[in-house]
This record gives C-alpha cells, structure tokens and sequence, in this order.
C-alpha cells in the first residue's frame, strides 16, 4: 500500500492525526505537529459521508491523543484515568463535526476556516466551565515551552494559541483544496502574524527592580505519595521533616517560605496544634508560610451545605484541599482549593443530584469528596500578597485572574505531582505554569512534593529549577508586581466572541438551510 492508499484509508488518517498532537505536549514539545495534524482531521473530515462516521473514525485518533498526553492519570487512579481518557475523546468529536457542518454550508473559504478555529476555541473554552472540565489538553498547552512564540496570550489567553493554531491549519487545508494563491497569501499571513507579534513583544531577559522583591524559600520535601505519612510515622515526624528541611534553606532575607500541596500529609483544623506549631515558627523567625494541608472545617448545625458528616460536637464540618497562610505574626488563616479533580476529589454535579433527590436516598454530602471552595483568598502583608494556588488550580486562568484582579504581585503554586509518578504528567504541569506567568505579567513560585519547584518569569523563562524526585529547598527572589495586562483587564473576551460567531453561525447557516427546503 502507497502513501496515496494510505492517506485514503479513514482510520490511517484519524490515528496519525491523534499521534501528531500526542507528541506535540510536552515532554516531547514537537508543538508545531499540531498543524499537520489538525490539516489531516480536516481531510479526514471531507471524506467522511456523514456526521456520525466522521465521530465514529476520528473518535480513535482523540483516544490516540488522549492516551499519548494523559497516560499517566491512570498511575493516580486507574479507572478515572481511563473514563476520563474515553469521554474527553467523545467530547472533542463535537468541534470536528461543526468544522464540517460550516464546510457544507458555506462557500467562502476564509469563512469557514475562521468558524472552524471558532468552533474548537469554543469548545475548549466550555470545557473549562462545568463539572467534568479537563484542561489538560487544550491546543495552548503544547506550546507552553516556546514561549518566544506565545507573548501575545497577555491579551488573548492561551485560546489565542488555540484559534492561531486551528485557523491557520484550516486555512492551509483550503488552500490545499482550492489551489487559489491569494488565499495561499491569507493563510501565510495569519500563521506569521502571531509569532512575529509575540518576537516583538519578548524580553529575554527579565527586568530586575531590586527595591520591591519578595525572598522566597521553596521547599521539595520529596515525601512519598504512595505511602501513609510519606512513610513515616505520623504527623509529627512529618512536620519535623519539612522543618529540618526549611532551617536547612531560609537565609535571613527570607520572608516567605512554601511548602508544596499535601506537606501537612492528613487533616488539621486550623487551630490545631501542628497549625499553632508552624504559627510559633513564623513568629520566632519572622518569616512568613504558605502551607499546604488537608483542612476541616466546621459549620453551624442548620447549615445547607453540603458537607461530610458530624463531628462529636454536633457541628456539621467537611474537608478540604487547602493552603493555610500564617503571616509572620502567627495569624492565621486559609484558602480552599476552587478547582477539583472530577472524580478524583470531587463527584461531578454533586450538588444538582443531591437537590434532585428530594427523598434523601443518598448522603450526598458523605460522598461528595472533597468541600469546593469558592473565594480566592491571599496571603496579604505589607509588603506583598499571594495566592496559595493548588495543583489542579494553576490550569484555570479564568480562576487565577481574580486573584491577580485582587493585587496579586506574584502568584504561587504549590502541588503534589508525585501521584503520577516519573511520567510526562508533571514535566506538563511545570510547563503549563509558564503560560499563566505570560497571561498576568507575574512572576511565579512554585513548589512540588517530589518536583518539579521552581521559579518562573513573568515572560514565561525559568529561572531556577529543580529535579524530579530529590530532596532539596532553594532561596530566590520574586518581583511584586502591580501591572494588569490585557487579559487580566478583559478576561476571555476571545473566548466569548469564537462562541458567539459559533452559535450564530451555526444558527445562520441552520436557518437558511431551511427556508431553501
């Protein structure tokens, strides 16, 4: 069989198309095979005779995809791992199926290539709105590591890499059909367009403003995931871990110190004596602590929230993925992770079931998982305030830009990256932090239970790194930063006009389909 019988056969297209965007994540970051391949769905796409063979054959390559990019859910939950892997590719045959809607209807090429990268920003971006969201694959996320390429995303967001990449495939492929030179022209144009504007927009070098620097000292305890108490004893050993390990880092400059998601590995409440511990530590040497905890909380007895039974108290109380901040007066206080892992953490749509059923068959609030917070609170002192963003969170731009809207002047994020193991799982989570650092023009902090911790500016670079699987702490300066970038001021507008010229497009095209029958 020749190259030609090859590329005519529907499941050789499809499952190419799902390899090339599997390699082009990091780690392996060939990003630009994103064009070719969305060039073969869309060929793909013309030979299919109907919407549901289209779904049936590209349905393969999503699982390609899925499987090449997210193997590595399944170390931390193999049968979420899997159903998570299986419905996205469902979900993502949807945009395809609107691409060849606005084929047949329209006549203009440029047209339909803009509708088609609509319809895939548009679907990205609602994705990331209810319970069964799943970031992890969007277009923008391959290219987090060439961030020379993607400066412009301080206006667009990391859609924009999405809408540059599926517009310029789509208009490659009608010049492909259409061997029209003027759009050859277009299509040259659009995909240079955004790169060149990026070259003009890079610093290579990250400005220093050595009168408003944070000293951070970041701490990557290396505590084995897999195991109770990271294999120790308990509580005690484990805070006596992490503290041997601080005293070891912080220089007298320190003002911060972050210890990653789950360093406190079990619940606490946040007056509790490991709380009131880290409190006198703060206090004694003047530094101040972001800490990642699972937390109680308590409500009172008539509360209607959801929440996960009742302490001996009477008091109705839940848990929660948080950071708890104690200033370096031993104030403390907290914030509650606002972005949970389906499943894993939280049952998807806990609340509409549980308000669905109305005989109580079900103690939803038992079962829900882990208790959703909702505000984003910081860490704020006098001279700088952070968020406490945890692991899932760093993936939601949406969701960080209110904290940077709240005078944010560097962002943290602290994760626990060690349930996936030595996979490409957390070379992307590292990666992905940098598009966040060009989005809000801020630098970032970031510290892992196993890896990677490092430093990010707000151009994307890396300053300081660590190595996955060690044992180890650094020291570091961040900028405070005040600027609100384009995105930060206008938030997803892109997102919002793909989805309109989507919906109207769609409905347009459905209208007058009609009226000619």
């Amino acid at each position: 069989m020749n190259v030609k019988q090859w590329l005519e056969n529907k499941w050789v297209l499809s499952v190419i198309a799902g390899i090339l965007l599997g390699v082009s994540f990091p780690p392996i970051n060939l990003s630009f095979l994103s064009f070719p391949a969305f060039i073969l769905l869309f060929y793909l796409s013309d030979k299919c005779d109907s919407y549901k063979q289209l779904a049936y054959y590209s349905y393969a390559g999503f699982v390609v995809w899925n499987l090449i990019g997210t193997y590595w859910l399944m170390m931390a939950s193999l049968g979420a791992g899997i159903a998570a892997i299986l419905a996205n590719s469902v979900l993502m045959t949807i945009p395809l199926c609107l691409a060849k809607f606005f084929t047949q209807k329209s006549e203009s090429p440029i047209l339909i290539a803009f509708l088609q990268a609509a319809a895939w920003v548009s679907y990205e971006f609602l994705h990331h709105q209810w319970d069964l969201s799943w970031t992890w694959l969007s277009i923008g996320n391959a290219w987090s590591n060439f961030i020379g390429v993607i400066q412009y995303i301080s206006l667009t967001g990391h859609l924009g890499i999405t809408f540059w990449v599926v517009l310029s495939s789509a208009l490659a492929y009608q010049v492909f059909k259409r061997k029209q030179k003027k759009l050859a022209y277009v299509a040259i144009g659009i995909f240079l367009i955004f790169p060149v504007w990026s070259f003009l927009l890079f610093e290579s070098e990250a400005k220093s403003v050595d009168s408003d620097q944070t000293h951070v000292a970041i701490i990557q305890p290396n505590h084995d995931s897999y195991q109770s108490y990271g294999g120790m004893s308990g509580l005690r050993e484990v805070v006596d871990s992490l503290f041997t390990l601080t005293e070891r880092t912080i220089t007298p400059h320190t003002e911060l110190i972050i210890w990653p998601e789950n360093a406190i590995d079990g619940f606490i409440f946040s007056d509790s004596r490991t709380a009131l511990r880290i409190a006198d530590s703060a206090r004694a040497w003047n530094k101040n602590f972001i800490v990642g905890t699972g937390l109680y909380k308590t409500y009172p007895e008539d509360t209607e929230v959801l929440h996960r039974g009742t302490l001996r108290t009477g008091e109705p109380y839940n848990v929660f993925n948080a950071a708890l901040f104690v200033d370096a007066k031993g104030v403390i206080s907290d914030y509650e992770k606002g972005n949970l892992v389906p499943i894993v953490e939280r049952i998807p749509f806990v609340e509409t079931l549980s308000a669905l059923d109305v005989f109580g068959w079900v103690n939803w609030g038992e079962i829900a998982g882990f208790g959703k917070g909702t505000r984003p609170d910081m860490i704020e002192t006098e001279s700088f305030s952070s968020p406490g963003l945890v692991c899932y969170d760093s993936v939601y731009p949406s969701w960080i830009r209110l904290f940077v809207q709240k005078n944010a002047s560097f962002l943290t994020i602290i994760t626990n990256d060690g349930w996936w193991g030595d996979t490409s799982g957390h070379h992307q989570h590292f990666a992905y932090a940098r598009l966040r650092a060009i989005e809000f023009d801020r630098w970032i902090a970031r510290s892992a239970n196993n890896g990677i911790s490092g430093i990010i500016a707000p151009n994307g670079a890396i300053i300081q790194k660590t190595d996955y699987w060690v044992r180890t702490g650094f020291t570091g300066t961040v900028e405070n930063l005040t600027t609100q970038t384009f995105f930060t001021r206008f938030g997803n507008w892109l997102s919002v006009l793909c989805l309109m010229a989507t919906f109207f497009g769609w409905g347009y095209f459905t209208f007058t389909s009609r009226k000619k029958e």
